[in-house]
């Protein structure tokens, strides 16, 4: 049986954002919200919503437990300097917690992720198996020959 580290993240987030689209609805907010204080806008993706919320289950399954504001780091990313001329270095910043914790609290309606009280969120017993099942079939569907030691 395949786990989530036997295929590509880039896969694994692909097909998973699939299944998710259909379990999880993006708020009304969701499609003029930034994902971070260094972006200008929103993003441009259609299934922005879905591919945050994989790669998130993903994170959660691989670090958990896990909090908002770590997550929020590893989402975040550089915001240009702050004077005219950008002489001045790139600062650190986080991405927007709000956006990661509306899609957690989704995840633990749908049963996929729990709170563990004073460490964070951890992947229940159904999120691992959406999680292996799912990349099962990644690995059947992908034509790499690199990873057919795996099948």
């Amino acid at each position: 049986m395949a786990t989530m580290y036997d295929v590509p993240a880039d896969d694994l987030i692909e097909a998973l954002a699939d299944d998710l689209a259909d379990r999880l609805e993006e708020p009304d907010w969701g499609a003029f919200a930034k994902s971070g204080v260094a972006n200008e806008l929103p993003p441009e993706q259609d299934d922005f919503w879905a591919t945050r919320a994989a790669s998130l289950l993903r994170k959660v399954a691989d670090r958990g437990p896990v909090g908002v504001e770590r997550l929020s780091t590893e989402y975040g990313g550089a915001k240009g300097g702050s004077n005219r001329y950008q002489v001045a270095p790139d600062k650190r910043t986080d991405g927007s917690k709000n956006l990661i914790r509306t899609i957690l609290q989704q995840l633990e309606e749908e049963d996929l992720v729990e709170t563990a009280e004073g460490e964070g969120r951890r992947i229940t017993a159904e999120g691992r198996s959406l999680l292996d099942d799912t990349a099962g079939q990644v690995l059947e569907e992908l034509d790499r020959p690199e990873l057919e030691r795996y099948a």
